[in-house]
């Protein structure tokens, strides 16, 4: 069977399963298999939300039993208060949380898909966020422009101190994802399936013409001033910068390189 296939698979027996032990209402698939199975593919995982009746929580939360039915566990991690990330035996990882209804109203998340129901349940929204996911994406250049040059400077600063590890996250990790965030007024942006929590996410189908470049912005722990040119070289080529800093940060890379 095809990974694929067998992700798809997995997420009705965890629903036939939960039918089974009772005290669930709803479960939903989100992400790859929520409404966007036309991007999965043999690296995807399992992403899903189960709603459960009133004090029933705690029920599915520590007990993994309705997953063990399904398929043996290799590995289990509480990585919230209300959820799992979790390894099957036969390979397929999934992550998972754990609602009562009310709650479910309260959480940010892109809209699901209904994988299984209680027959008896009625609400037929629940798959659909209350809340709208606050957009990662600036609608002017200036303030995260202005912000990576910052990123650059300061990070350059720490580089010739010999705090490496931070300079490599404030230029190669801050000041890049400044960059994605306005990345849609720069370049055409290709419609594949952009993740609102992510703006790095599929960037290389999304950005084609940035995804050639952005290799130069981030050469790694040891080419930390090298990362910093390249970065401020294609903020130039977009953006008015202002002369002073853009000497001081060139200044900077040149002692450090």
């Amino acid at each position: 069977m095809l990974k694929t296939e067998l992700l798809l698979k997995r997420l009705d027996e965890i629903g036939k399963s939960l039918e089974r032990k009772g005290g669930a209402l709803v479960l939903l698939g989100v992400g790859s298999v929520g409404l966007e199975t036309e991007r999965l593919d043999e690296y995807s995982d399992l992403d899903f939300f189960v709603v459960v009746k009133p004090r029933e929580k705690n029920r599915y939360i520590d007990r993994l039993d309705w997953l063990e039915d399904v398929h043996p566990l290799a590995y289990s991690f509480k990585n919230s208060d209300i959820g799992y990330k979790v390894l099957f035996e036969d390979g397929i990882f999934g992550e998972y949380a754990v609602f009562e209804e009310g709650e479910l109203a309260n959480a940010t998340f892109t809209e699901g898909r209904v994988i299984w129901k209680d027959p008896l349940y009625t609400n037929s929204s629940i798959a659909k966020p209350s809340n709208p996911v606050p957009s990662l994406k600036a609608d002017s250049l200036d303030a995260p422009l202005n912000e990576a040059l910052t990123n650059l400077y300061v990070g350059l600063g720490r580089y010739a101190r010999g705090e490496r590890l931070s300079a490599t996250r404030f230029i190669q990790g801050y000041a890049v994802d400044r960059i994605l965030s306005v990345l849609h007024l720069l370049e055409q942006e290709v419609d594949y399936f952009p993740d609102p929590f992510g703006n790095e996410r599929r960037l290389e189908r999304r950005y084609p013409r940035f995804a050639e470049i952005i290799g130069d912005m981030i050469q790694g722990y040891d080419h930390v001033p090298e990362s910093a040119l390249r970065i401020l070289n294609f903020i130039e080529e977009v953006y008015p910068v202002n002369r002073r800093l853009s000497d001081e940060i060139r200044r900077l890379a040149n002692l450090t390189c």
